[in-house]
């Protein structure tokens, strides 16, 4: 599978025949997976999107209100983004799990991984960004083996919203300081500030339906809203890391030291879990996020 850089203004597409995921992931924090999944494939998550979104795969916590009448079209422009998707849908999950994926993930994670999150976005004209952060912020592992794979369901533009990174900000391993944001931009959640880049050295990466960005869980990211004129940039996103680390994403229980913390809602995706023997719980519900629209408190 070709891995490739990210769309340069001015410079378009530099090919990377030589490189290897890996390498590429390692240097910059990101590769891009062209034509990871297939057309065919993208159709059907497409078509779960919907699903998901009008219920139909389970409740949905935050859900907002919807008319039996709506075509998919207004049901979608309700929703800017469902986390936990892969516990409402076998075809998600199993995406969890695409070969491509897996393979790409072995390369720069280890043998042995395990996801813990998923989100589906659905962001139609209008609806916000995100502002800069890095998933570790929200993800901490002990680590620093998290890792995203963003699978576009559209093609990601610059017009549509399309994430922009900054490249190597990753390599310092340094979580930045956050601070409530209230740009109109950007969603509900807070933004990371303080880091020594500026917006000169964001990149946009524009990329085909079907094709992964995966990416480091340090590097800087944000995303713009959705200025096209009509249209969605749906997007699954999955987040890993290695099997062989605890995940103290939530407080330990009576008891337990916090070196023990380990979050165990999890699907493992290759290799083996040396903490099998702790079980797998389920903790987390399905819920959409809220945009600015309606208030961020709600």
């Amino acid at each position: 599978m070709r891995t490739r850089e990210a769309m340069v203004p001015g410079n378009g597409r530099a090919a990377d025949p030589d490189g290897t995921t890996a390498a590429r992931f390692a240097q910059d924090g990101f590769a891009v997976l062209d034509g990871a999944l297939t057309p065919a494939e993208v159709d059907r998550l497409r078509a779960e999107t919907v699903a998901i979104c009008r219920g139909e795969r389970g409740q949905v916590a935050r859900a907002p209100a919807l008319e039996p009448e709506w075509d998919d079209d207004a049901v979608l422009r309700r929703h800017l983004c469902v986390h936990y998707p892969h516990k409402l849908s076998a075809l998600v999950r199993d995406t969890l799990c695409h070969p491509a994926l897996v393979a790409a993930l072995t390369e720069v994670i280890g043998p042995d991984v395990k996801a813990m999150q998923s989100m589906l976005f659905i962001k139609s004209e209008g609806k916000p960004g995100q502002a800069w952060h890095q998933d570790e912020f929200f993800i901490p592992t002990r680590d620093r083996s998290l890792t995203a794979a963003w699978i576009a369901l559209d093609d990601a533009t610059v017009e549509n919203g399309c994430l922009w990174v900054l490249p190597g900000s990753h390599r310092r391993g340094v979580l930045y300081p956050d601070r409530e944001q209230h740009d109109p931009r950007y969603d509900c959640t807070v933004e990371l500030y303080g880091f020594p880049y500026t917006e000169a050295d964001a990149v946009p990466v524009e990329m085909p339906a079907g094709s992964v960005l995966l990416f480091n869980g340090y590097l800087l990211h944000r995303s713009l809203p959705n200025s096209g004129r009509h249209g969605y940039r749906r997007a699954l996103v999955g987040h890993y890391m290695s099997a062989r680390s605890l995940l103290p994403w939530q407080p330990p229980g009576p008891g337990e030291h916090m070196g023990q913390a380990d979050f165990r809602d999890i699907v493992m995706v290759a290799g083996q879990d040396p903490y099998a023997y702790k079980g797998i719980a389920d903790i987390r519900e399905p819920y959409v996020r809220p945009d600015r629209e309606g208030g961020c408190d709600r």
